[in-house]
């Protein structure tokens, strides 16, 4: 088994649990701009949003639609998917979700505990992220993550997104280390786990729904307690 020095983590979906902190959100957001009024309870405003925020970000990740689209119209998307025209979408919302989602304190289970344990075993740990820098530094303040890191990188920092191997390039620079030192864990199968092991990182795929999946990877997990098998 290799053995490591520097860790990256991806934040969104992996320590950071952005499904319970944006439904919070997106609940108190119904209740401030009385949504009720409309055809759709919140728990179908939570899950449209979800679905088409989710598939616009694959989309970004793909270069296929810009950071400027993602936020501007995924709201919009969300109104008219639950059969209300656009029009009627209530105007700053979306800022007003960049603004208070990521003030959220919530993570994943056992993410401070497993961080403490890397800390404790002097890992140098880094989070590598293709969110937007202007939310992902609030993220790490609210929820308590931001003394465990040396460095944030994000994609806006390299101008590259993972899976890019510039991307990781970028990172593996920026923190002095070396891909054969180096691995990466994250929820996200293409750009966190393929990513890097093009890149020549270890990588760890969290995967705690289960997902099928055939790719050859070196390893995977459901609860992040588990990485104490493996660092």
């Amino acid at each position: 088994m290799r053995s490591y020095t520097t860790i990256f983590f991806d934040l969104d979906h992996t320590l950071w649990d952005f499904d319970k902190n944006c439904a919070e959100t997106l609940a108190e957001l119904y209740d401030h701009y009385q949504l009720s009024q409309y055809a759709f309870d919140v728990l179908a405003f939570q899950t449209t949003y979800r679905y088409i925020n989710d598939t616009m970000w694959e989309g970004y990740h793909r270069n296929e639609i810009t950071q400027e689209e993602l936020r501007n119209e995924r709201f919009k998307r969300t109104f008219e998917q639950l059969g209300i025209h656009s029009r009627y979408t209530p105007d700053g919302i979306d800022k007003h979700f960049i603004e208070l989602c990521p003030t959220k304190p919530h993570l994943h289970d056992d993410a401070l505990p497993i961080l403490d344990y890397l800390t404790d075993k002097k890992y140098s740990l880094h989070i590598l992220t293709n969110g937007f820098p202007e939310t992902q530094f609030v993220k790490m303040k609210h929820s308590g993550l931001a003394p465990y890191f040396e460095e944030l990188i994000h994609s806006a920092m390299s101008g590259f997104k993972k899976p890019d191997l510039q991307m990781y390039q970028f990172a593996l620079n920026k923190t002095n280390a070396d891909a054969k030192d180096s691995i990466m864990i994250g929820d996200d199968l293409h750009a966190d786990v393929l990513g890097a092991k093009a890149a020549g990182l270890g990588h760890v795929f969290y995967n705690p729904s289960k997902k099928l999946h055939t790719a050859r990877i070196d390893h995977e997990i459901h609860h992040l307690s588990e990485l104490k098998n493996i660092l």
